[in-house]
């Protein structure tokens, strides 16, 4: 499995410059949104990743268009990692879903893996189809260093599966450059025990397995 991912956020589109949630709609990148991705490319020319994977999101799309043009590299989308359905929240304020649903906001706030936005997509459902996309990611290149586009906050899920950390703030809409994380993948746990009976056979742990432990996601 890959040694290293690479976690890059999508530039900033015009939603995340007025404080609007974007979830998965398809917003394009800001002139800075595209000067941010340029600024990404220049620093991961040192050391360039083997492989670059993007989110179907157009955000993504354009920010992985822009570094896989400067690496010589051609982004391979992942359906997996589309942006998160924030439902009816997508396109209002923030401040806007605080003053209308004060109770469901602060809540959302305090604690977003027990609160499902109106007609949105639960968060722990997003966080089962990511370590899905992620485990697959890494698979494919061992030894090697990846990268993968991702529009937010679905590179807090990303950290938070890679490293066991909390994901943080959900909500907080961020910087509104282009970011990138370097994480380490940690090895695959420990192969359990061959039956001495039967006609089972057990792979052992794979780095699904792995990743999705760490958030003590049902194996399946």
């Amino acid at each position: 499995m890959a040694d290293l991912l690479v976690v890059i956020r999508s530039g900033a589109t015009d939603y995340e410059l007025q404080g609007r949630i974007r979830g998965n709609l398809d917003i394009p990148l800001t002139p800075a949104g595209v000067s941010a991705a340029g600024e990404t490319a220049r620093r991961l020319a040192a050391a360039p990743p083997v492989a670059l994977y993007t989110s179907p999101t157009t955000c993504a799309i354009e920010t992985a268009d822009l570094i896989g043009d400067a690496l010589d590299l051609v982004p391979r989308r992942v359906p997996l990692l589309v942006g998160l359905d924030l439902g009816l929240w997508q396109g209002m304020l923030v401040s806007e879903i605080r003053r209308r649903q004060p109770r469901l906001a602060r809540h959302w706030e305090d604690d977003p893996w027990t609160v499902v936005p109106p007609d949105g997509e639960p968060l722990s459902a997003a966080r089962d189809r990511i370590a899905q996309a992620i485990a697959k990611i890494v698979a494919r290149h061992p030894g090697e260093r990846v990268a993968v586009v991702v529009p937010q906050p679905l590179d807090r899920i990303i950290h938070s599966l890679v490293t066991g950390d909390a994901p943080g703030d959900l909500w907080e809409i961020a910087a509104t450059d282009s970011a990138a994380e370097e994480l380490p993948i940690p090895p695959p746990a420990p192969r359990p025990p061959l039956p001495t009976a039967g006609f089972g056979v057990f792979g052992g742990a794979t780095t699904l397995a792995t990743i999705r432990g760490r958030l003590g996601l049902a194996q399946s």
